[in-house]
């Protein structure tokens, strides 16, 4: 594991730890030696995140797309940032970069690339391992949703183990470094074989 990609909120939201944990879970990565991949943002937990990593030494690597950085950056950007058209170019180069992903508390386009992200796991686009840092049980809810769709047939019970869920940074990326995401039962093939 090189490259952490981390989905957050370009909001810092209510309550101080999720900035607090953010700013920490940037720090642990660059202690770790690993490289940040995030939404290009420097504010909110986007700017937490990146600043952390970025002031421990850690490379970091922004993505974002043109329209949105007037909205969500303010002053100096951290890193390198590499400006792309649309939110799926955004997504997909971020999945490039990474080798593991981490969400963090955020909005609904946190939730959307968390969600993009398992579904290629299950349809076998990719298999890297998927934290999540569950800030004061901010992700409580979704997980028991999760868990439902589990118990009633819609999501495969092998996948059940498929998010690495901790409390704390250094705990997460422990697992995340140990973890063996489920592999999916979906075979590509090229229109040739077809």
């Amino acid at each position: 594991m090189e490259r952490i990609c981390v989905f957050c909120g370009s909001s810092a939201g209510v309550d101080e730890h999720y900035a607090r944990l953010a700013a920490g879970l940037g720090a642990e990565i660059a202690s770790r030696g690993y490289e940040l991949v995030y939404g290009g943002g420097n504010l909110g937990l986007m700017g937490a995140v990146s600043r952390a990593a970025y002031n421990g030494g850690a490379k970091v690597y922004g993505i974002i797309p043109g329209p949105l950085a007037a909205k969500e950056i303010a002053g100096e950007t951290i890193g390198t940032i590499e400006v792309v058209e649309t939110m799926h170019q955004r997504k997909a180069r971020m999945a490039e970069l990474a080798d593991a992903f981490v969400t963090l508390p955020g909005g609904i386009g946190t939730l959307e690339e968390l969600f993009e992200t398992i579904s290629w796991i299950q349809l076998g686009i990719h298999s890297k391992p998927m934290g999540m840092l569950n800030v004061h049980g901010f992700f409580d809810s979704l997980l028991q949703m999760l868990a439902h769709q589990i118990d009633q047939g819609f999501i495969a019970p092998r996948y059940r183990s498929l998010l690495v869920v901790e409390e704390e940074p250094g705990a997460l990326l422990d697992r995340l470094l140990r973890h063996e995401t489920p592999k999916s039962s979906v075979q590509w093939i090229t229109p040739a074989q077809a």
